[in-house]
């Protein structure tokens, strides 16, 4: 398979590869979060795009600091007590 030839997927396959619903799935096309195209009544999405997505949704540590406010209180107040 050559560079330019685009390997396509249907919504169940995507979805299954991102560990997500149809439903869900189809709420990201919906929010322009993931490319889809559609081919008469068939939705396909770009295996490519589907990769691309995952990689950028990778989450960068320290992100999620936001979830859980109080284990950082503790660690910094124990820090600073030296307990």
């Amino acid at each position: 398979m050559s560079e330019d030839d685009i390997r396509w997927m249907s919504t169940g396959e995507a979805a299954r590869r991102l560990g997500v619903t149809v439903r869900t799935l189809y709420r990201l096309i919906d929010e322009s979060e993931l490319p889809a195209y559609k081919f008469g009544r068939v939705i396909r999405l770009q295996e490519a795009e589907v990769e691309g997505f995952i990689k950028a949704s990778r989450i960068t540590p320290g992100d999620l600091e936001h979830l859980y406010p109080e284990a950082k209180k503790e660690t910094s107040d124990s820090e600073v007590s030296g307990t």
